[in-house]
């Protein structure tokens, strides 16, 4: 190992999908881990495919339980005495109309994919601001930038996160803390077949458009990169990425594409 052996990572939704091709990319470049998801077996599973699974710790965790966090934080630092860049990738997507959608799966939605986020971003924030250094990088989605039909909900807790951390940012660039937002478009995970639909069950089909997503380990390549290169915001994927800049100059015309497509 050479390189980032200095490094402490805590990545979150480490049990498979992006977070699982994150764990690999980053033992194979010598990061030090602590990986986190609800499913341990599944985790181990991940720990023991890694490329030095003797610097991969294990650590359950579920976002949900806010009550929870704090004492997984403090585990999370003792394992290695620090963490430098903490990752969360956890979250939930959706696919259902709005005249469809219970409000418990909102509920859930905003539960998993925001409050949570912050709950364990709050706790680990203390810890940054005590060294003067550290990185939250957060997977928020394309849709936290413009929405698409069937994800009302997703897309709100994904916009929510662009708030929170934007100000995060401003408000200790002083104490030395980075913030990176990701943004992927389609990547071939189980993302879609996991999706809540209105009654908050499990959609348990995949979408087309996933399907022919870029693959996982090639997105958290690309992610790796602009962690590295401590970036503000990037979005990754392919020709969906020009809803970014539809949204912000054409966007009657990103309005129009998106309902043509529906983005199933």
């Amino acid at each position: 190992m050479k390189g980032n052996t200095n490094k402490i990572i805590w990545l979150t939704g480490a049990s498979s999908g992006i977070g699982e091709a994150l764990a690999y990319e980053l033992s194979h470049k010598g990061y030090k881990l602590i990986i986190s998801a609800r499913n341990e077996k599944q985790l181990i599973l991940v720990k023991e495919k890694c490329k030095y699974p003797e610097n991969v710790a294990v650590l359950p965790l579920d976002l949900a339980g806010f009550s929870t966090v704090g004492n997984g934080v403090k585990i999370a630092i003792a394992i290695y005495g620090r963490i430098d860049i903490l990752i969360n990738n956890a979250g939930i997507s959706q696919r259902s109309l709005i005249m469809e959608t219970g409000l418990e799966v909102y509920e859930k939605l905003i539960i998993v994919n925001y409050l949570g986020t912050v709950a364990l971003t709050k706790e680990v924030l203390p810890h940054f601001i005590s060294k003067k250094s550290g990185q939250f990088v957060t997977v928020t989605s394309l849709m936290g930038k413009f929405g698409s039909p069937y994800r009302s909900g997703y897309c709100a807790a994904k916009h929510a996160l662009h708030g929170f951390f934007d100000v995060l940012r401003m408000e200790h660039d002083k104490d030395g803390i980075d913030v990176t937002l990701v943004c992927p478009g389609f990547v071939q995970t189980k993302v879609a077949i996991n999706a809540l639909i209105g009654d908050g069950s499990s959609q348990n089909r995949n979408d087309t458009a996933t399907e022919q997503g870029m693959p996982a380990e090639i997105f958290a390549r690309k992610m790796i990169r602009a962690i590295e290169q401590k970036k503000y915001e990037v979005y990754i994927g392919g020709k969906e990425i020009k809803g970014i800049y539809l949204k912000r100059f054409f966007p009657n015309l990103l309005h129009k594409i998106v309902l043509r497509s529906q983005y199933r």
